[in-house]
Order: C-alpha cells, then structure tokens, then sequence
C-alpha cells in the first residue's frame, strides 16, 4: 500500500532521511519508534503532501505520489495529481485542529460534503455512526469548546476516518494529552486497528500501546530503520545496541 525507495531529505545540514526504502502492506499496522529527529514524522508529512523528498520515489496504492506520467515521461506531480492522492491518505496530528465554529456534526462531515461530493443527509448520517464507534454518540451538536481533549481527539480520528482514506497516519497523537485521557484515545485506536482492514502507520513514544497495536516496529535512528520486527521480538529481544539503549532509556522515564 505504502513504498519508499531510495527516499533522502535534509533540513540544511541535518539528513533526516538517508536512502529510505520501506514497503507497508495493505492492512498492516507498522508502528515507527526512535529519537526525536530520526525522521519518522518527515515521513508521515511526505505521506500527507507537507514535506516534498529531495530524492527518490513515494507510491501509494501502486500509484506515484510525487511524480506522475505525462506523455510517457515521469514528471513532477501537479496539484490536481496531489489533489487527488490525498484523498488515499488521512492523518490525525498532535494537535486537534478542530473547526471552532462548526458543531462535531459538522467537523466530520463537512469535508466529505466539500471534498468528495457526498450528499449532506447521507455525510451527516456516517458521521453520526463515527461518533458512536468513537464513544462520542451524544455529542453531535457540541462545540469543540465544550469537550474534553481526548473528546476533541476521537472526534479528529471520526474526521480522518470519514474521508474513507486507504493509508491512515498517526503522529504522537496522545502526546498533547493529560495522562488520564491517553487511555480513551488508544481504546478507539485499538478497536481501529482490530476492525478495519485500514493501513495505519503510527509514529509514537507510547512503547506499550505499540506493542498492542502494531503488526510490526520499526525503530528509525539518523533516518534509517536500523531494525524491524513483530513488536513481541523488538520490546523482548532486540538486536540492535541502539534500540537496547533507546528502549532502556524510554521505559525507565515511564
């Protein structure tokens, strides 16, 4: 569903991707762990059209995501090219970014209306049955204002999710949160990942979350993955002195 071949980025002088090649299946869930700075959320940002590579090639869904073909050339992508590949890839960031003015109804269905063309009754009515799969049932006419912070986060996954993207993205998406929210956000990220056929890639310091979650780790340093495996081989037995140490220091700050 996801490839990257011989992807490099650099911010000036500081590489944050060194030759990525990285390949997700349809379906899987791959967490990313490793320092700050060791180009996991660069990914998700090339993912989302944020952050453009400065070489190699990106594919989503067996189509380029950067480039395009035009008259059997490989030219870079336009802005209906991109336009049009973003509808394959949702995000959930950090921060909510919520519409304040706009009731949750109307925060996740709004886009589907404007974006895809669907028509409002049929928008509402699936963004109604978001709110319940995310716990949120009863707070369709709420403001933004007026919920909790993991509130406002389930009802940024509701919005995400409605764009009916194949790729979803997950950047530290608790880390903005009260440590007795943490809990409600990863119960409706679990029952995701177990339920839908979703490709979801997830980027977090949560060690034990992406041990329930994920299919497979991969642990990034210097912008390489420097391991990958299960997450019961990575956390149990891993390999790499780096990922030994990156774990130590992680879960002793835990």
């Amino acid at each position: 569903m996801v490839r990257f071949n011989s992807i490099m980025k650099a911010f000036g002088d500081q590489v944050v991707l060194n030759e990525l090649d990285l390949e997700v299946g349809s379906g899987e869930k791959v967490a990313l762990i490793g320092p700050s700075g060791s180009g996991k959320t660069t990914i998700l940002r090339m993912l989302m059209t944020l952050e453009r590579p400065d070489a190699g090639t990106i594919y989503v869904d067996g189509d380029p995501l950067w480039h395009m073909e035009r008259n059997g050339t490989t030219v870079p992508a336009d802005e209906r090219h991109l336009r049009q590949m973003r509808t394959k890839i949702g995000m959930v960031f950090q921060q909510f970014n919520l519409f304040p003015h706009m009731t949750v109804l109307r925060n996740i269905a709004e886009a589907p209306i404007r974006v895809l063309g669907i028509p409002r009754a049929e928008a509402e009515e699936r963004a109604r049955h978001l709110l319940d799969q995310v716990g949120l049932a009863g707070k369709a006419d709420y403001r933004p204002s007026q919920l909790s912070g993991g509130q406002q986060q389930r009802v940024a996954i509701a919005r995400a999710i409605a764009m009916r993207p194949k790729v979803m993205l997950f950047d530290e998406v608790t880390s903005a949160l009260d440590p007795e929210l943490v809990a409600e956000v990863h119960a409706v990220l679990r029952d995701l990942a177990t339920e839908t056929g979703m490709t979801m890639l997830l980027v977090t310091h949560e060690m034990n979350f992406a041990r329930d979650i994920a299919d497979r780790v991969l642990m990034f340093d210097q912008g390489r993955i420097i391991e990958s495996g299960p997450p019961e081989r990575i956390f149990t037995h891993p390999e790499n002195d780096r990922t030994k140490s990156f774990l130590r220091a992680v879960l002793e700050a835990t």
